[in-house]
C-alpha cells in the first residue's frame, strides 16, 4: 500500500478544493483533510469499495471549513455550515444540483453514525477516515509502513490540541451540536490517546 498508488483525482474541482482549504484551514487542519482522503481511499482499495473519487476528495478537503473563523456559524453545527459552504463551492464548480446536494450530505453525515457502505460509500469512507485521523479508531488496520509514509508526507502539526480546542469551543457555544455530544462522550480523551500522535 503506497500513497502514490491511490486514486487521487486531478480534476479542476479537486484543485480548487485544495485552494479553498489552503486559504481557510490552519496547516494542521489542511493536513488532516488531506489525510482523511488518503485513509479513506486506502481503506476502499483494501476492501474493494467502489466510490466517487472526485466527490470524496472535495468533501474531504472541505469537511472542516465550518470550524474556520470565516465560516463558523452560531446557528448550526459546524458540519452543517461546512456542508452549506461545499454546496456553494460545488455550484461555482458547475456541478448539477444533485451532486451539490451529495457533497453537502457527505460532509454532514461524517459526524453521524457510520453510514451503510453499500448505500453511501462516500459518507461511510469520510466518517471512517476522519475517525482514524482524529481519535485513532481503526488506525492499526493500516500497515505500519503506510501509516509512517502518510504521517511523514502530511505531518500532524499539533492537530490534537487544535482540534480538541475547536470542539470544546463548538460545544460551549452550541451545546446541542454533534461536537458538544462528542465532547460529553470523551472525545478529548480519545484524541489525547490517538496512536498516530505517539
Amino acid at each position: 500500500m503506497k500513497i502514490d498508488k491511490l486514486v487521487i483525482p486531478g480534476t479542476a474541482a479537486c484543485s480548487a478544493a485544495v485552494d479553498v482549504a489552503s486559504a481557510y484551514c490552519s496547516p494542521a487542519l489542511l493536513n488532516h483533510s488531506t489525510r482523511s482522503y488518503v485513509w479513506a481511499a486506502a481503506h476502499a482499495e483494501a476492501h474493494g469499495i467502489a466510490f466517487d473519487a472526485e466527490l470524496l476528495y472535495v468533501a474531504a478537503m472541505l469537511h472542516d471549513l465550518g470550524l474556520a473563523r470565516e465560516f463558523d456559524s452560531h446557528t448550526v453545527p459546524f458540519e452543517e455550515a461546512g456542508g452549506h459552504v461545499a454546496w456553494v463551492f460545488a455550484a461555482a464548480a458547475g456541478w448539477p444540483a444533485a451532486r451539490r446536494a451529495r457533497v453537502s450530505e457527505v460532509i454532514v453525515r461524517h459526524m453521524g453514525d457510520s453510514p451503510d457502505v453499500t448505500a453511501d460509500p462516500e459518507s461511510h469512507l469520510l466518517e471512517l477516515s476522519t475517525s482514524v485521523d482524529i481519535s485513532g479508531r481503526g488506525a492499526d488496520a493500516f500497515p505500519a509502513g503506510f501509516r509512517a509514509e502518510v504521517l511523514a508526507r502530511y505531518p500532524r502539526l499539533g492537530l490534537a490540541e487544535e482540534f480538541t480546542e475547536c470542539f470544546r469551543n463548538q460545544a460551549h457555544r452550541k451545546p446541542r451540536s454533534s461536537a458538544a455530544a462528542a465532547v460529553r462522550a470523551g472525545i478529548a480523551e480519545r484524541i489525547a490517546a490517538n496512536p498516530l500522535d505517539a
